[in-house]
């Protein structure tokens, strides 16, 4: 029998009367595991490029902020968070596609004169919370 092989199962339940139980299952094969994770988000943490001129930040900061407030708007930006040591943010995007987020942050006008990096993290829905669900349904 192959691990993907139908199997039947009899048990044999207590009491007055013994009575059989046939359990039809579908096992998986040993190796296969979880369905991948779907990305559904990016973690985007940005970051004040070392040895930026704090100047020239101040001068874009207004440029950034309005450009930010717009991606907000236009729902990229699905929750935004400034690091407590003030260098940085940390953006929740409603986006999918690591590169379309890149793209994106690079047009901002810090991104443009170089003065922050990001670094970008896909995120997905908790893939173990499927142990929940029991197995899949039979083909």
């Amino acid at each position: 029998m192959e691990l993907n092989d139908d199997v039947e199962l009899a048990v044999v339940l207590p009491g007055d009367r013994p009575r059989l139980l046939l359990a039809h299952c579908r096992r998986r094969a040993a190796t296969a595991g979880p369905p991948p994770v779907p990305t559904t988000h990016i973690l985007a943490i940005g970051t004040v490029t070392p040895g930026a001129d704090m100047g020239e930040l101040q001068k874009v900061l207004p440029d950034e902020v309005r450009a930010t407030v717009r991606l907000y708007l236009d729902g990229k930006i699905d929750q935004w968070f400034t690091m407590t040591h003030g260098r940085g943010v940390v953006f929740v995007l409603n986006v999918t596609d690591p590169d379309a987020a890149r793209a994106m942050l690079e047009a901002l006008p810090l991104g443009r004169a170089h003065l922050m990096t990001f670094e970008l993290t896909p995120l997905g829905p908790l893939n173990p919370l499927r142990q929940l669900l029991g197995p899949p349904p039979a083909p």
